[in-house]
């Protein structure tokens, strides 16, 4: 089974808690990093900490949600090591795996119900990456640009 960090703002409480169970329920090991009220917090912080824990404990996969998702993935994606992958639909969260081999799964609550995120979390648990083509893309998004 999987070990995966989920992180949020105050706006994806509610479908963190939700995932949390989800996650447990299928044996998987799912640790909570907060935000752990619907009080209002910064979504940056809980991006960054959810980075932080993942260099803390290489391999594991992340799960961020934010109000829309764009925050909390852009404050993830600050981090070299983490590629977090906003998704909207089941499809979007297969190729996210399949083809950019994301270790973070992005998720917008105002735009995501319980089942559909279900349904995109299954997916990207289930779906491995493809490799091949997709290394070469991955080295260089690995790839700290000169600027």
């Amino acid at each position: 089974m999987s070990f995966f960090f989920l992180a949020s703002d105050h706006a994806g409480f509610d479908l963190k808690q939700q995932l949390v169970e989800f996650l447990r329920a299928q044996g998987h090991t799912a640790e909570d990093l907060g935000c752990h009220s619907a009080d209002s917090v910064d979504y940056p912080d809980y991006g960054h900490k959810l980075a932080e824990a993942m260099l803390r404990k290489p391999g594991n996969q992340g799960i961020a949600i934010c109000g829309s998702g764009i925050g909390i993935s852009i404050a993830a994606n600050r981090h070299p090591h983490i590629r977090a992958a906003l998704c909207r639909d089941v499809e979007s969260a297969t190729l996210s795996r399949q083809h950019n081999d994301a270790n973070v799964l992005a998720l917008g609550a105002r735009f995501t119900d319980q089942a559909l995120a279900e349904a995109m979390l299954k997916a990207f648990i289930e779906t491995p990456f493809e490799g091949g083509r997709h290394e070469r893309r991955i080295a260089k998004l690995n790839a700290v640009p000169a600027c």
